[in-house]
């Protein structure tokens, strides 16, 4: 399942034909698609003469070259190549689109034909930006003008909607699986995009006429809204990081604002296929990244040396030979010192050493509330430390204590506000708690809502970590890895068709059988936009499985609306057309009273079931909106522990008596 390679081979195959001298015409929709996935010099030697925009009205007319168009399926792309081709500038056309093409666009497309200058029309899958063998992205980074969200965080805006179970289809076409699908049950955006997948692959049915396996392949829709932290974190790896704070698009960096950077460096392209020392070194952490760029330094030195002493004709030969090799490695070795030397510069000016050690804690197991309130308040009151920084944190502590009688969450915001955030930027405080609280999310994010969570927290923060600002697990590997086990529920991760239940693909879950069947390609739709963390997540978790399984293994599949860093994510829930009720403060719940007499003596929590013994609510049995699996046990002051958690019930029965 490489997304790279899908899109590769069929640019390759579009390119091939004819075998002549050509000019390759995109749009705006594919042409960072096809950047991404192939190079200037492999579309060179396929005779690609020229590579240029289908809305470019000025384009010479050369009857004498053939063509090849490779568009999107929009209105606007059909207009354009309706009208190329009512006045052709070229001698033949050969037509691919994107992805599946009505019958009444072939019937506009051959009336606008009236010069016969059309060869071929073809529908090729790469409806998609392809970022990494296990990575994709739609490419939709919502804004104003285009927004991801309706009315609210659960619904859909249509023309989003349309757009991703569209590149969703072109996935499956392209990598030719025909899956089971299931979703996270709390998001009905998730729900929904399932179903119009589903409704697509049923329209479509002879294009999914694929060899049926053993077990089938598994698309799980997932919500970002059920993790917001992830997106919200300082990065330390390589490719994470130049994402986080300088923005990679479509494979490229604006290094314009960086001090004295040289002309040709003020915009670099940044893809693993192109750059060998990117793709070996994306993943690596800031502090090993020191050191491998010190030695691709001393490597270039040492052949800068040996091209120095050039006195035989031999010698001369190997120069010219070698040269241009040599030139590309120069390029290469200039554009790394100059990103990895203004990551640092970035890193000492904003402080983010300090600020990462606050964020991860507040995102693991914590410091204690007392200790996290005081961290963060003593940053956002720092001088240096950026805007968007100290409003990051405030919405990290927001989520992580949310539920804590004793939070701060007013005085925090109110801190933002006398400390250089504006009031637009602090009214994210309160959106994210309205989208993606406590009450909102479906899993526990924090593992602080039970013994048992906490328990499994511990444990998580004692292996696998590599140091104090990586720490943090995308919440992502938790559900992978109960997929993995056969053990991702179905009450909580439903089967779009309930027919598959019964079957047991996939997961396990009360009432279904055949525990463990798990299949060998899972792909990982997250709707509101993924991140690079996960990507490197997903990446070490395919190399563990292949290592342990080989050719047998399970693969996964990573993709999402978009890839986001903590700007995007952030402007993403501020452009949507929320109504204004979520700029204010989420409304108190019975499960998290204001005062110690509004809090009942004992709770127990049953699925979504509450059994309450005293409290603001009284005593009695309560529907509550959690969707949470498993008892979880809550009483009046409970901290991390087991022996005040069994206290603190002793004390409720007591009262009770």
């Amino acid at each position: 399942m490489d997304v790279l390679l899908a899109v590769s081979t069929y640019i390759s195959k579009m390119v091939s034909t004819p075998s002549a001298i050509k000019v390759l015409l995109l749009d705006s929709h594919t042409t960072p698609f096809v950047s991404l996935a192939t190079t200037q010099s492999e579309l060179l030697a396929q005779q690609v003469y020229l590579t240029d925009r289908i809305d470019n009205a000025k384009r010479d007319r050369m009857p004498h070259l053939k063509c090849v168009c490779f568009l999107g399926t929009s209105e606007e792309s059909l207009a354009a190549i309706t009208t190329e081709l009512e006045e052709p500038k070229y001698g033949e056309y050969y037509l691919y689109f994107s992805n599946v093409l009505t019958k009444r666009t072939i019937e506009r497309l051959a009336e606008a034909d009236s010069y016969e200058v059309v060869h071929e029309v073809q529908e090729f899958f790469a409806d998609y930006a392809p970022i990494l063998p296990a990575l994709f992205s739609l490419n939709h980074v919502p804004s104003t003008t285009q927004p991801l969200y309706g009315s609210s965080s659960s619904s859909w805006n249509q023309e989003a909607l349309t757009r991703s179970a569209q590149g969703l289809m072109a996935i499956l076409l392209s990598l030719k699986k025909k899956p089971i699908i299931r979703y996270e049950k709390m998001s009905a955006m998730a729900r929904k995009l399932g179903s119009e997948v589903q409704h697509l692959m049923k329209s479509n049915e002879a294009l999914f006429d694929f060899r049926p396996t053993q077990v089938p392949p598994l698309l799980l829709i997932i919500d970002r809204l059920n993790d917001p932290v992830t997106p919200l974190l300082t990065q330390w790896t390589y490719q994470a990081m130049v994402h986080e704070l300088l923005g990679i698009i479509n494979g490229r960096v604006d290094l314009s604002s960086v001090p004295d950077i040289r002309p040709e460096l003020k915009e670099i392209t940044l893809l693993p296929q192109s750059d060998p020392f990117f793709a070996t070194h994306l993943n690596d952490n800031f502090g090993d990244l020191g050191a491998s760029v010190q030695n691709f330094v001393k490597d270039y030195q040492s052949k800068t040396q040996s091209q120095s002493s050039i006195e035989t004709i031999a010698d001369m030969k190997r120069f010219i030979e070698e040269f241009p090799e040599f030139r590309k490695l120069s390029g290469n070795v200039s554009k790394h010192v100059a990103l990895v030397g203004e990551l640092s510069r970035l890193v000492g000016r904003d402080k983010l050493l300090d600020a990462s050690e606050v964020e991860q804690g507040l995102a693991g197991s914590g410091g204690g509330h007392a200790n996290d309130l005081k961290a963060v308040q003593t940053l956002i009151a720092a001088n240096d430390i950026p805007p968007l920084n100290k409003l990051r944190l405030a919405i990290l502590y927001a989520l992580r204590y949310q539920k804590n009688s004793s939070n701060a969450i007013t005085s925090v915001t109110n801190s933002l506000l006398q400390n250089g955030v504006s009031e637009q930027e602090a009214k994210l405080v309160n959106i994210v708690l309205n989208v993606a609280g406590a009450d909102q999310r479906q899993d526990d994010l924090f593992s602080n809502e039970n013994i048992f969570s906490r328990g499994k927290s511990a444990l998580k923060g004692l292996k696998g970590v590599e140091n104090v600002y990586t720490q943090h697990s995308p919440h992502l590997m938790d559900t992978l890895e109960l997929l993995l086990k056969g053990r991702l529920r179905e009450a909580s991760y439903p089967f779009l068709d309930p027919a598959t239940a019964s079957t047991g693909l996939g997961g396990a879950g009360a009432g279904t059988q055949g525990l463990g069947q798990r299949p060998q390609d899972v792909i990982i739709f997250m709707v509101g936009g993924t991140t690079y963390e996960e990507a490197r997540a997903i990446t070490r978790l395919n190399q563990e499985l292949a290592s342990q399984a080989g050719g047998s293994a399970t693969r996964v599949l990573l993709g999402g609306t978009c890839v986001h860093n903590s700007s995007s994510f952030l402007h993403q829930l501020s452009s949507a057309p929320f109504p204004p009720s979520y700029t204010m403060p989420p409304p108190e719940t019975a499960s998290n009273p204001t005062t110690s007499a509004e809090r009942p003596a004992l709770a127990v929590q049953l699925g979504n079931i509450n059994v309450s013994v005293g409290g603001a609510a009284g005593t009695g049995v309560y529907r509550t909106a959690s969707t949470g699996e498993g008892i979880s046990l809550q009483a009046d002051g409970i901290r991390d522990g087991v022996k005040d958690l069994w206290g603190k019930m002793r004390q409720g029965v007591e009262r009770l008596g």
